[in-house]
C-alpha cells in the first residue's frame, strides 16, 4: 500500500463519516454539527491561502462575514415582519425602530440607504452575491498587494487592517446593517419552495455535501497545474518569475479562491444558525481560523478541516464548562503555542510521519520476502 493509497483512505473514512453522521444525532445535535462542518470549509481556505500559496491572511473573517451578510440580507426581506406593509420600498425592521410613526418612506430610504436593500428582495441575487462580494474584495485587495510585491508580515498586516476595517463600517452603519445587533429573525433558506429546517437532515446535508465537493474540487485544484506553480511560486517566487510565470496572477487568483471558499461557508452558516453578526468578522475570529489551520496542519487540506472541527467543537464544549468559561480562549492559544513549538506540521504531519513509516516497514517487509524466495530457489537450484 503506497502512500498515496492512505491519503485517499483518509478521505474516504472523513467522508463516509461525514455522511453517516445524521444516523446517531438529534435535531439539535445535527444543527450543532453542521456549524462545525462549516467551519472545516473555513480550515480548506485558510489551507489554501496560507499553506499553498504561502499567504498569511489574518482577515479571513472579512471573506465569511461579507458572504453571511449578503444572503441574510435576502432571507431578512423574506421574514414577514421585515417589510413595513403597503409600501414599495424594502424596510427591514430594525430601520424602523427608531424611526418616527408618521416618516415618508421614500425619506426614510434615502436617509437610511434601504435603497441598497431592493436587489436582495430576489434570494437568487442574495446568493449570488454571497460569493461574488467576497471574491470582489479578495481580488481588489490581493491585486495591489501582489502586484506590489507585497510579502510575508507585510501582507497579515494589510489583511488584519482591512477585516478591522470592514467591522467597523458594518457596526457604525446601524440604520443600514443593523450594527451590533446585526440581523437577526431572518426566513428559512428556500428552493423551489422547499424550506430548508436549520435543524433538519436536509440541512445538514446540504452543509455536508457542499464541504465534500469544496474538499475534493481544491485537493483537484492543489494537484492541478495551476496548483503545483502556486506552490513553487510559494517556495521560490523569484526562480519561478525567472521561469516567465506570472507570480502575482496565480497568488491572486488563488487568493480569490480561498475567498469564495469563505464566502460560501458564511452564507451555509447564516443558514443554519439564522443570524448575521459583525462577531465575524472579529479579529479574534480570524485568528482562531488559523489556529485551525495550524494544528491541523497549514500544508494539508484534509488536515486543516478535520483540525477547524476537533479544535471548534474542543473550544465550545470547553466554553461551556464551569471551570474553563473564563480561560477557554488562553487555553486554545496555548495549544497553538504548543503546536508551533513540538508540530509545526500540525495532525496531519504526525500522520504523515507514521504513514511514511507504514509503507517503508511494509516495502522492508516486501524486499525480505522477496530475497528470502530468491534464496531458496538459489538452493533449490544448487540441490
Amino acid at each position: 500500500m503506497t502512500h498515496s493509497h492512505l491519503k485517499i483512505m483518509a478521505y474516504v473514512i472523513f467522508i463516509v463519516t461525514v455522511l453517516m453522521l445524521p444516523l446517531a444525532l438529534d435535531e439539535f445535535w445535527l444543527n450543532r454539527t453542521a456549524k462545525y462542518l462549516i467551519f472545516g470549509m473555513l480550515g480548506v481556505a485558510v489551507s489554501l491561502s496560507w499553506g499553498y500559496a504561502g499567504i498569511l491572511n489574518l482577515g479571513q473573517g472579512m471573506f465569511f462575514g461579507a458572504g453571511a451578510y449578503m444572503l441574510g440580507m435576502s432571507l431578512k426581506l423574506a421574514s414577514p415582519t421585515s417589510l413595513e406593509q403597503g409600501t414599495e420600498s424594502p424596510i427591514p425592521d430594525f430601520m424602523m425602530w427608531n424611526a418616527e410613526p408618521n416618516a415618508v418612506i421614500d425619506l426614510c430610504c434615502i436617509n437610511s440607504g434601504s435603497f441598497l436593500w431592493i436587489p436582495f428582495q430576489s434570494q437568487t441575487f442574495g446568493l449570488i452575491m454571497a460569493i461574488a462580494l467576497p471574491v470582489l474584495f479578495a481580488w481588489a485587495l490581493g491585486s495591489i498587494i501582489f502586484s506590489k510585491g507585497i510579502s510575508g508580515v507585510f501582507i497579515s498586516i494589510i489583511t488584519l487592517a482591512s477585516v478591522l476595517l470592514m467591522r467597523l463600517l458594518v457596526v457604525d452603519n446601524q440604520a443600514l446593517t443593523g450594527g451590533f445587533n446585526g440581523l437577526t429573525d431572518l426566513a428559512w433558506f428556500t428552493v423551489f419552495g422547499y424550506e430548508f429546517d436549520p435543524y433538519s437532515v436536509t440541512t445538514y446535508y446540504l452543509v455536508a455535501c457542499s464541504l465534500i465537493v469544496v474538499l475534493l474540487l481544491t485537493r483537484l485544484l492543489i494537484n492541478s497545474r495551476s496548483g503545483l506553480i502556486l506552490q513553487s511560486i510559494r517556495d521560490d517566487q523569484n526562480r519561478a518569475k525567472y521561469l516567465g510565470f506570472d507570480a502575482a496572477a496565480y497568488q491572486t487568483f488563488f487568493f480569490c479562491v480561498s475567498a469564495a471558499i469563505s464566502g460560501f461557508a458564511g452564507l451555509l452558516y447564516v443558514i443554519t444558525s439564522e443570524f448575521a453578526s459583525p462577531t465575524f468578522m472579529d479579529l479574534t475570529f480570524s485568528i482562531t481560523m488559523v489556529i485551525w489551520a495550524a494544528v491541523g496542519g497549514r500544508a494539508s487540506i484534509l488536515g486543516a478541516c478535520i483540525g477547524a472541527i476537533a479544535i471548534s467543537m474542543l473550544g465550545s464544549s470547553v466554553s461551556e464548562s464551569e471551570l474553563f468559561v473564563e480561560s477557554w480562549q488562553a487555553i486554545l492559544g496555548l495549544c497553538f503555542v504548543l503546536v508551533v513549538l513540538f508540530m509545526p506540521n500540525g495532525l496531519a504531519g504526525i500522520a504523515h510521519g507514521l504513514c511514511k513509516k507504514f509503507v517503508a516497514r511494509q516495502d522492508d517487509k516486501k524486499q525480505r520476502n522477496e530475497q528470502n524466495k530468491a534464496e531458496e530457489l538459489t538452493k533449490g537450484g544448487a540441490a
